[in-house]
């Protein structure tokens, strides 16, 4: 069988342009871009569809849904790691980072007790080779909990890990810093009485006052000495931005405050917003809107976070008129700048050289995945 391809008459999403001719494929790489269609009786007519970089997704805990379809219902790890690497991979994202909690201040939460399999299991089906995306870890420490240092430390010679963010989900803090916001949250989703309630607030602000600064700085320093991505989380405030880069973080997740998001980025961190708050049009937790960060140029990366299909919709989304990206630049924000904010340099942008992870786009009313390349080989 052939290792190579030639795409043709095709739209090609480059990094700063959008260029209409052929693509020749060898070896699981771009080895040429060409201006004019191909004449060659091997090459493949894709009707002047799209072809773009294939996605890199951040930051989503959709293995979660996989892991635990229903409450009190416990899936087989394995089985649940490949039914969500479908679904990634029938949403154009090739490169996809789990982000897994360390540390879980949910009342009835069962993060923690799902650490260790969905760990093993990602391991092992990328050993194995059993996914069509390539899975990354991205540890989410929730700074405030008790055993979140010891937690890290024993998984933090994964081969796989290549992504850490610092959070504090305790009431008061950036993403709940409107208490009525944080109340709303967990007694909804938790069926809490009052005096559950009260009681479980009483306890998280007992431990963020032990255990969020110490836990904070002993990762952070840990990430920097070894060269880890380190990503911020919901900052709202000058404060928190300046900590962030004093931290060494190089993405700022989901700032709530336009003056968060505005002083991240002139810094130099990589603004990340949810994918689904630029389709829905606005927050589910109340905060800053990602249209409106977009509008402001303040938007760098785009996360499905906890729904995979709005990936691509998002990003096609910013090319409306009243938000103004070029379509190069949208694509970007779900390509290019998640994977180099992770120092992956070899993969999301179509360029000579690069990794062939590509996505055939049909643009129909909404962005349509038709199929999907990884390293070359057609595996949608």
């Amino acid at each position: 069988m052939s290792n190579e391809q030639i795409l043709s008459n095709v739209k090609m999403v480059l990094a700063d342009e959008v260029v209409w001719g052929s693509m020749f494929l060898q070896d699981g790489v771009i080895k040429a871009i060409d201006t004019s269609l191909s004449t060659l009786p091997q090459a493949q007519d894709f009707g002047g569809d799209y072809v773009i970089p294939g996605l890199v997704e951040l930051h989503t805990d959709n293995l979660e849904k996989f892991m635990n379809p229903r409450p009190s219902v416990n899936w087989p790890s394995m089985s649940a790691v490949i039914g969500h690497d479908s679904q990634m991979i029938a949403s154009g994202i090739t490169t996809v980072f789990d982000a897994l909690a360390v540390g879980d201040i949910s009342p009835k939460g069962d993060r923690l007790t799902n650490l260790k399999p969905m760990l093993d299991a990602i391991t092992a089906s990328q050993q194995e080779g059993l996914t069509r995306a390539e899975h990354k870890i991205h540890l989410r420490c929730e700074v405030a909990h008790p055993s979140t240092y010891e937690r890290f430390m024993a998984l933090k010679d994964n081969q796989h890990l290549g992504l850490v963010s610092i959070m504090d989900h305790s009431p008061g803090q950036r993403q709940f810093a409107k208490i009525e916001k944080y109340r709303e949250y967990y007694q909804g989703k938790y069926g809490l009485t009052d005096a559950q309630m009260d009681d479980f607030s009483e306890l998280q602000v007992a431990n963020a006052q032990k255990y969020s600064q110490p836990n904070r700085l002993s990762i952070t320093e840990f990430c920097r000495e070894y060269d880890l991505a380190l990503a911020s989380h919901d900052d709202a405030t000058a404060a928190h931005v300046d900590e962030s880069v004093g931290l060494g973080m190089e993405i700022a997740e989901f700032p709530t405050t336009e003056e968060a998001a505005r002083l991240s980025h002139q810094q130099g961190l990589k603004v990340l917003m949810g994918a689904p708050n630029v389709v829905r049009g606005g927050s589910h937790s109340g905060n800053i809107s990602a249209h409106y960060l977009a509008q402001l140029g303040l938007l760098d990366i785009l996360s499905s976070d906890y729904y995979p299909n709005s990936l691509l919709q998002a990003a096609f989304m910013l090319t409306q008129e009243h938000i103004g990206y070029t379509l190069p630049q949208a694509i970007r924000t779900v390509s290019k700048n998640p994977a180099q904010s992770v120092h992956l340099y070899d993969r999301g942008e179509i360029a000579v050289g690069q990794i062939a992870d590509l996505v055939h786009v049909k643009h129909q009313n909404l962005p349509l995945v038709q199929q999907v390349w990884k390293s070359g080989k057609r595996v949608f």
